[in-house]
């Protein structure tokens, strides 16, 4: 049987869940057998710069950090479940990929 892996990606994880409550209310009205969504480790990017421009004054230090999150839903194929999931409205910074597997 076929799979459908939906790997979602971003820095917002209220529209990560957003998108994954959607997935999961197509898989209650289609019938479609759903795992997930999986959370992936939270992946940081971490950014240290000082704060004086020149090098003088006191070594004080500014810490930036972005957290990209991640989900991963594994869904069967229904052709229905499949032509409305790819109907979500997905938002401007969401990294979505679907990939068909073996299962």
């Amino acid at each position: 049987m076929q799979k459908a892996r939906i790997k979602l990606a971003s820095i917002d994880i209220d529209k990560v869940n957003d998108v994954c409550n959607y997935i999961k209310d197509i898989a209650e009205k289609t019938g479609v057998e759903m795992r997930g969504p999986i959370p992936l480790p939270t992946k940081k990017l971490k950014l240290t710069t000082r704060k004086s421009p020149d090098g003088e004054g006191k070594a004080s230090w500014e810490r930036y950090e972005m957290r990209i999150h991640k989900r991963l839903i594994d869904l069967g194929i229904n052709e229905r479940a499949l032509r409305l999931v790819m109907r979500i409205p997905i938002p401007k910074d969401l990294n979505i990929e679907i990939e068909m597997i073996e299962g």
